[in-house]
């Protein structure tokens, strides 16, 4: 992971013995007249939000869409266990499993590093403080994939260090929870911000708050399942819902875009899945994965007479998308041949989730909204279980609307939807958390990642794991993905110190809040 920096590092030390003898009048060559001596760290910033959500060489495709996306079963991979087809299958697949690990590191945290060592002082408090919010928001993502992983060493080349430590995963949350706690207390309305430099808030500091409250309460009930003392998730979630969390639609947090000639002016998701999977000439009879809707996902949705049916799914009919709802049908997990008649399997729909001018929503009410409802059920909040729960599913189906006129669900469709599936008040606790995770698990399609997460957490919905021959996990559902192979021989001794502790470096190990 740093073996970019460590290059770097040594042809920089060739430089500077080499001219150590023969600088004498030559100091001014070693000065660029058109380089800036100190990061603009709007430009900085702006890039990391790019970079954190667009595809980084195909992160997002190969981690959410191929992995995370086919264990929670919203999508399907009829390639074979050998290649793209592993995360379907239960496989092993170096390049595609540690892609994310390998380009999260050296590109978007990276460049927050530059950011937080630049934006260092009393002027550039609320650009610090965003900095800090939003790294913490993409090292939770790094480690619900792959459990301990370097984090207070990381990206500390400039300081020599270039075998970082592996953290253990319960000091990781406690470091993101501080983090998040004292950037959020930092904030100062006086001082500037990034202004349109931010393209979720543009600055807005009152919003960057409820996110950091959002994302603290993200990580906090992450935790209900592990012992400890060093987080502890009722204290932390106490404490986000009294800050504030995103509740209301003008405050979720959305990146947009404008289908415009460059990569990123288009909507990363779409991008991604257009152009590795669903290409435009196919109409959905030569993908270039097989990839298509789970049937579980596609199920769930015509049982219960979901109005997202429509909004998500076609199916191609004479060469063009049908969103007709009797004729969607999702594919079998497992699948490892091209099914017949492809065209008339689930697909995203090009209107809306292929749609590169699409928004990408990076935190939304509607989890916010579920996590409200679990934490009253948990008895640990206020609220009302059933209203803060029906809040998530209206949410849910009101920001397909987000997306255009194809995304749009009537209001009397989502009244009816909500009154059909009323939380079980009456029913057990389990009951009411499948209830709600069930929901989540529905309104989290495209955060795979995110999703992937909350259902090892909860265990919600109950999914039928893939039976393939040739699995490596004894035909369980895996519980995260495999280090990056080439950390072995580059920082050998701190992996083998992770797995020491951790557990070995498979599919079927369990993370610290996953125990």
């Amino acid at each position: 992971m740093q073996r970019i920096a460590r290059y770097k590092f040594i042809l920089l030390l060739g430089a500077v013995l080499g001219l150590s003898s023969c600088d004498k009048g030559f100091e001014a060559l070693n000065v660029n007249p058109n380089a800036s001596e100190k990061p603009n760290v709007d430009l900085l910033f702006t890039q990391s939000l790019l970079k954190g959500n667009l595809p980084l060489d195909r992160a997002y495709f190969f981690a959410s869409y191929l992995h995370c996306g086919t264990y929670i079963q919203h999508f399907a991979i009829a390639k074979e266990i050998a290649g793209s087809g592993a995360g379907d299958k239960y496989a092993v697949n170096d390049f595609y499993q540690s892609f994310y690990y390998r380009n999260v590191y050296t590109n978007t945290v990276t460049t927050l590093a530059e950011i937080i060592e630049a934006a260092k002082g009393p002027e550039n408090v609320n650009k610090l403080s965003v900095a800090r919010i939003w790294r913490a928001l993409i090292m939770q993502r790094i480690t619900d994939l792959y459990g301990d992983v370097p984090y207070s060493e990381a990206n500390r080349g400039k300081y020599d260090l270039f075998q970082p430590k592996y953290d253990p995963q319960e000091d990781i949350y406690a470091g993101l929870l501080k983090e998040v706690d004292e950037a959020i207390k930092a904030f100062d309305p006086s001082k500037p911000t990034y202004g349109n430099a931010d393209l979720i808030y543009k600055g807005n500091i009152a919003q960057w708050k409820k996110f950091g409250y959002s994302l603290m309460l993200r990580l906090a009930m992450r935790t209900t399942r592990a012992t400890s003392t060093k987080v502890v998730a009722k204290d932390w979630a106490q404490k986000a819902i009294a800050g504030g969390v995103i509740t209301d639609a003008a405050d979720i947090a959305v990146m947009r875009y404008s289908n415009g000639p460059q990569t990123y002016n288009n909507n990363p998701i779409a991008f991604e899945l257009v152009n590795q999977d669903y290409t435009t000439s196919s109409k959905g009879a030569s993908n270039q994965e097989w990839g298509k809707f789970s049937k579980t996902f596609i199920d769930f949705l015509k049982n219960n007479n979901d109005p997202r049916l429509g909004v998500v799914s076609v199916v191609w009919t004479n060469g063009a998308p049908d969103t007709t709802a009797a004729l969607q049908k999702g594919m079998a997990n497992g699948s490892d041949v091209k099914p017949a008649n492809p065209a008339s399997y689930s697909e995203p729909n090009p209107a809306t989730i292929l749609n590169y001018s699409s928004p990408l929503l990076v935190m939304t009410n509607a989890e916010m909204n579920f996590l409200l409802s679990e934490v009253a059920l948990r008895g640990w909040g206020t609220g009302d279980v059933a209203q803060l729960y029906n809040n998530g599913v209206t949410a849910a189906l009101r920001n397909w609307g987000q997306f255009g006129a194809a995304g749009v669900i009537a209001p009397a469709r989502i009244d009816q939807y909500v009154a059909e599936h009323a939380l079980n008040t009456g029913g057990t606790f389990d009951q009411q958390m499948e209830q709600i995770h069930t929901q989540f698990w529905a309104a989290l399609l495209l955060d795979e990642q995110e999703a992937y997460a909350n259902w090892r957490r909860t265990g919600y919905p109950v999914l039928v794991p893939v039976k393939y021959t040739g699995n490596v996990t004894n035909g369980t559902i895996p519980r995260r993905l495999p280090y990056s192979q080439t950390e072995q021989g580059i920082n050998g001794t701190n992996y083998n110190d992770a797995v020491k502790r951790q557990g070995p470096d498979l599919l079927t190990t369990r993370m610290w809040w996953d125990k």
